[in-house]
C-alpha cells in the first residue's frame, strides 16, 4: 500500500460479510477476490458444512443476500453464463429434463420487479393454484430492487442498491399499477408521514456543489447556489473568472442566441444539437464552461452536456441559455411529471423499491416473507428456503441463469415451451405451458434464436445505461452538519453525487435522527465516455464498469469522501464502517436519442417491434416501452400476461 492508502484507510477491517459455515462472517482477504467472494469459495465451504447444499446454497438457513456487502448489483456469478452464451456456448442441448411435476403453467425468465408482476398478474388471472416458476440469475429476487443491509452498534440500516422510489408519485401511475401497488397492502399516503420532510432543513442542510481541483483547479465545497446573485455565489467557488463571466450571461441575460428563426425551426434545431454545441456554438461561451454543467445530468440522463440535446437541457433540466428565445412548453411534452401537489421524493421504502418485490412475493408465497402490511415488510427477515420449495404453486429459483427458451414444435401449433437453464455450473429443463420473458430485451435473441429476425435485431438494438448506487455506512454526520449539507453533486467526481439517506421510517424500522447517529450514505455514478453517441458511449462504460475491481472503488470512495467532507472533520479510515457498491452494467432502459435516431413512429420503434408476443412466448420489462420506472415494468408485464390469453387452449 502507498501511504496515501493508509492514511485513506484502505484494507483496514470494514464489514465485507458472507453467509459462511452458517453464520455471519468476515472474510480473510486471502479468500477475496478483488472484485467480491468467489462463488466457488463459497459453494466449498457451504459443501463442507452440509454436503447436501453446494448447488442449492438458498436452502442454508443463513443464506441472506441483503446483509452482503462488497461488490453487489451484479455481482460475480450473476453473469457469467449469459456472457458465455453471448460468446456462443450452447446449451440448448445439454439440460436434463425433470420430473413431471416441474412442469409448468408458467415460466418467467427473470425475477425483477415486472417479472414478479407478471407471476402475480398471471396467478390472479388463473388461480392460486397456477403451477409458476420464476427463474432469475441474481443471489436475490427484485432485479435493481435491490436492497442493502448493514448492522452496526446492534442496529440494522437499510439502504436501496437500486430502483429508489415510487417515481414520479402515485398520481402518475396508471389504473393497472396503481391497483396492483394497493392490492400488495401499499398505501402511499403512509409515506407523508413516514418521511421526515423536515429533518436536513431544520438542521439548515441544503444541497451543496464539490469542485475538484482536476477539473477547477482546487477542491471546495460550495453551497447557495441559485439563492443568491449569481456573480455573488460564483465568487465562493474556484473557478476562473471568465468562466465565472460567461455564466452570469448565460443565467441572467435573455438574449435570443437562435434569433432569426420561427419557434418551430427553434424547436427543431435544440432537438438535433447537444446542449454544449448549443453553449459553446450559438451562445458563445467559452468550452470552460461546459464542466459545469455536464455532471448535473447523469443521475436522469445518463449523459453529459455533450450528449444532451439542448431540447432536453430546456425542457426537462430547465438549464440557462434558453429564457430568450420564447419557447413555450406544451403540456403533453413529457409523458411522466411530477404533480405539484404531491411531494417531491417522498414515496420512497428504506430499500427503495425492494419493498415492492418483497410484497409481490408475499402475495404469493407468503411463508417466505412474514407479516402483515407495508410497515413490517421493511423489517421482515425473508426465508430464502421457502421460495422454491417442492410442490408449491409458486416457486422462484435464483442463481439460475435462462440460456434457451423454444417452443416444443412449430411456434404457431405448440402446446409447450422447453426452458433450458444453468445453476451451479448445471443444465437443467423445464416444460411450460407458456413463457413470459422479462430479462434484458438485449439478451432474448441469443435465449431465442426462433425468434423472426426483424425481431431479434429489433430486441437487440438497446444499450441500457450502465448505473453504480454506492451506499456507504458512516459512524456519524457531524461532517455533514458542520458543512452545512445533506446533498452533494459532485460535478465531475469518480460518484458525481453524494446524499444522506432519506429521513423514513417505518414500522420498527427508524431513520437516523441526529448527527451522532450512524447513517447510511447514497453516492451515485455513471460511467461514461465524453465524446461519443449516447449508446456507445454506454457500450464503453459497461465495460470499464466490469472491468473496475472493488478495490478501486474503495480507494476512490475514501479519496472522494474526503476531500468533500474532510474540512468538516470526516475521516475516512475513521468514520467508514462499511461498503457496498452495487453495479449496473446493464442499468437503466433507454428510449429515443433525438441526436442519432431517425424520426420513428411510435409503432416503428425498437422497443414496440421488440415486445410482440411469438408463440406461447411474450415479452416483459421496462425495455419494453424503454423507460426505467417501476410503474413501466408493472404495465408490460400484465401487457404480456394479457397477450398470453390470446394463445390460450380453448
Amino acid at each position: 500500500m502507498t501511504a496515501n492508502d493508509r492514511e485513506l484507510g484502505m484494507r483496514r477491517r470494514i464489514a465485507r460479510r458472507d453467509f459462511l459455515s452458517g453464520t455471519a462472517l468476515t472474510i480473510g482477504a486471502s479468500l477475496l477476490p478483488a472484485h467480491g467472494l468467489n462463488p466457488q469459495i463459497l459453494r466449498s465451504v457451504l459443501s463442507a458444512r452440509n454436503p447436501s447444499l453446494p448447488d442449492n446454497p438458498e436452502q442454508d438457513s443463513q443464506y441472506y443476500p441483503p446483509a452482503l456487502t462488497g461488490m453487489r448489483g451484479s455481482h460475480p456469478g450473476s453473469f457469467e453464463v449469459a456472457h458465455r452464451l453471448r460468446d456462443k456456448k450452447n446449451w440448448a442441448d445439454e439440460g436434463e429434463e425433470t420430473d413431471p411435476s416441474e412442469r409448468y403453467d408458467l415460466v418467467v425468465v427473470g425475477g425483477g420487479i415486472s417479472g414478479l408482476a407478471a407471476a402475480y398478474f398471471f396467478r390472479k388471472a388463473h388461480g392460486s393454484s397456477a403451477h409458476i416458476l420464476v427463474l432469475d440469475n441474481h443471489d436475490d429476487f427484485g432485479g435493481h430492487a435491490k436492497r442493502n443491509e448493514f448492522t452496526y452498534g446492534n442496529r440494522l440500516f437499510i439502504g436501496y442498491g437500486g430502483t429508489e422510489q415510487i417515481y414520479p408519485g402515485p398520481s402518475n401511475y396508471g389504473p393497472d399499477a396503481t391497483a396492483l401497488i394497493k392490492e400488495i397492502g401499499i398505501d402511499t399516503d403512509r409515506f407523508y408521514k413516514a418521511f421526515d420532510q423536515k429533518l436536513y432543513s431544520s438542521l439548515g442542510l441544503e444541497q451543496g456543489i464539490f469542485y475538484d481541483k482536476e477539473t477547477f483547479g482546487a477542491d471546495r465545497l460550495v453551497t447557495g447556489e441559485g439563492k443568491q446573485p449569481w456573480a455573488d455565489y460564483l465568487a465562493k467557488t474556484p473557478i476562473s473568472e471568465s468562466v465565472r463571466r460567461d455564466l452570469v450571461r448565460l443565467y441572467e441575460d435573455n438574449r435570443d442566441y437562435l434569433a432569426g428563426m420561427s419557434i418551430e425551426e427553434k424547436r427543431a434545431k435544440l432537438q438535433k444539437m447537444s446542449y454544449q454545441d448549443y453553449l459553446v456554438n450559438f451562445a458563445k461561451v467559452t468550452p470552460d464552461v461546459v464542466p459545469f454543467f455536464s455532471g448535473r445530468f447523469h443521475r436522469l440522463a445518463t449523459v453529459g452536456a455533450d450528449a444532451l440535446p439542448a431540447f432536453e437541457a430546456w425542457s426537462y433540466f430547465e438549464m440557462p441559455g434558453f429564457q430568450g428565445l420564447g419557447l413555450k412548453q406544451p403540456e403533453e411534452e413529457h409523458r411522466f411529471k411530477h404533480n405539484p401537489k404531491e411531494p417531491h421524493d417522498i414515496f420512497h421504502f428504506p430499500d427503495g423499491n425492494a419493498s415492492i418485490a418483497r410484497l409481490l412475493v408475499r402475495a404469493m408465497i407468503p411463508e417466505a416473507v412474514p407479516g402483515r402490511d407495508m410497515e413490517d415488510v421493511v423489517t421482515s427477515r425473508v426465508d430464502y428456503a421457502k421460495l422454491d420449495k417442492s410442490g408449491a404453486p409458486t416457486r422462484i429459483r435464483l442463481n439460475s441463469t435462462a440460456v434457451h427458451v423454444r417452443h416444443h414444435g412449430d411456434p404457431a401449433t405448440a402446446k409447450q415451451v422447453d426452458v433450458t437453464y444453468v445453476k451451479s455450473g448445471k443444465a437443467h429443463r423445464v416444460q411450460t405451458a407458456y413463457c413470459v420473458m422479462a430479462c434484458y430485451n438485449m439478451m432474448i435473441p441469443y435465449l431465442c434464436p426462433e425468434l423472426p429476425e426483424p425481431q431479434r435485431k429489433a430486441l437487440a438494438f438497446g444499450v441500457k445505461a450502465p448505473l453504480v448506487y454506492t451506499n456507504v455506512l458512516i459512524s456519524n454526520w457531524q461532517s455533514w452538519k458542520k458543512l452545512g449539507v445533506h446533498h452533494i453533486l459532485a460535478l465531475n467526481s469518480f460518484h458525481t453525487e453524494a446524499k444522506l439517506d432519506f429521513p423514513v421510517s417505518l414500522g420498527k424500522y427508524s431513520n437516523s435522527k441526529t448527527p451522532d447517529d450512524p447513517i447510511v450514505l447514497h453516492l451515485e455514478k455513471t460511467p461514461l465516455k465524453p465524446g461519443l453517441p449516447r449508446r456507445e458511449q454506454h457500450r464503453v462504460g459497461r465495460y470499464e464498469l466490469l472491468s473496475t475491481t472493488f478495490d478501486s472503488f474503495e480507494r476512490n470512495i475514501r479519496d472522494q469522501l474526503g476531500r468533500m467532507l474532510g474540512p468538516g472533520g470526516f475521516d475516512p479510515a475513521r468514520d467508514i464502517k462499511a461498503i457496498t457498491v452495487n453495479r449496473w452494467p446493464h442499468g437503466y432502459a433507454m428510449g429515443r436519442d433525438p441526436l442519432t435516431d431517425p424520426p420513428w413512429s411510435e409503432q416503428e420503434t425498437p422497443w414496440v417491434i421488440g415486445r410482440k408476443p411469438f408463440g406461447r412466448i411474450t415479452i416483459a420489462n421496462s425495455d419494453s416501452d424503454a423507460i426505467a420506472l417501476t410503474q413501466v415494468a408493472i404495465d408490460q408485464a400484465l401487457r404480456a400476461v394479457k397477450e398470453l390469453g390470446a394463445t390460450r387452449d380453448t
